[in-house]
């Protein structure tokens, strides 16, 4: 879709290059695509130095681990004890299936790959496809709250239309370039945080000619 060529280089244009997922190893990052869920990027940033501090960034010892002492070391990104189950399921599937060893959940196909993360207890598609793409090189679009928001404030897709709809779009218009993938998403984050609010500040905003209904 021409509009949505469009809307990236107006972005990268306005916003630069993203440099998105901050973070180390692919393990790492798919660490803190459980803890953002439901926080914002500063306090997984602190959830990841204890992790760090504490020796724990690694599948075996994080596997390993209490609940309790891996929810204390979390307590920065909120629900963590939710989140603490929710890392363990995820680090028990990669020891199970992989070893612990990321590179080989690497060299499995996608699709298959990504019903299986899907299985995993507390990962939904957002955090599923955050993990393929960031740690995992995947070409897979990743559909959060912002570009939901902002799609459907510019008359792209109507806000009910389900992740998989927003995703297919995407697919469909810009083939399986994950590079660009990668950089849209963040472009995406940065708009919302910055100009596509909830209450939106359009005035300031670089998709002003694209501007649908600024009440949504």
């Amino acid at each position: 879709m021409d509009k949505l060529e469009s809307i990236y280089k107006i972005l990268y244009k306005a916003f630069g290059p993203q440099h998105w997922w901050p973070g180390g190893s692919p393990f790492e990052i798919t660490v803190g695509a459980i803890l953002t869920q439901n926080t914002n990027w500063s306090n997984v940033e602190k959830a990841i130095k204890n992790l760090r501090a504490a020796g724990a960034m690694n599948p075996k010892r994080l596997h390993h681990m209490p609940p309790h002492k891996l929810a204390a070391l979390i307590r920065p990104a909120g629900y963590f004890n939710i989140k603490a189950k929710r890392l363990k399921a995820f680090v028990h599937f990669l020891m199970e299936h992989f070893d612990g060893n990321t590179t080989l959940m690497k060299n499995e196909d996608t699709d298959m790959l990504r019903e299986k993360l899907l299985s995993i207890h507390g990962i939904g598609p957002e955090t599923a496809d955050s993990m393929l793409l960031y740690a995992l090189g995947k070409p897979i679009f990743v559909i959060d709250a912002y570009t939901k928001r902002v799609l459907s404030r510019h008359n792209i897709m109507s806000h009910d239309k389900t992740y998989k709809d927003f995703q297919e779009l995407f697919h469909a218009a810009m083939g399986r370039d994950r590079k660009r993938y990668n950089e849209y998403h963040a472009l995406f984050v940065a708009v919302g945080k910055t100009c596509c609010r909830p209450k939106p500040r359009c005035n300031v905003c670089p998709l002003r000619p694209f501007l649908g209904n600024p009440g949504l």
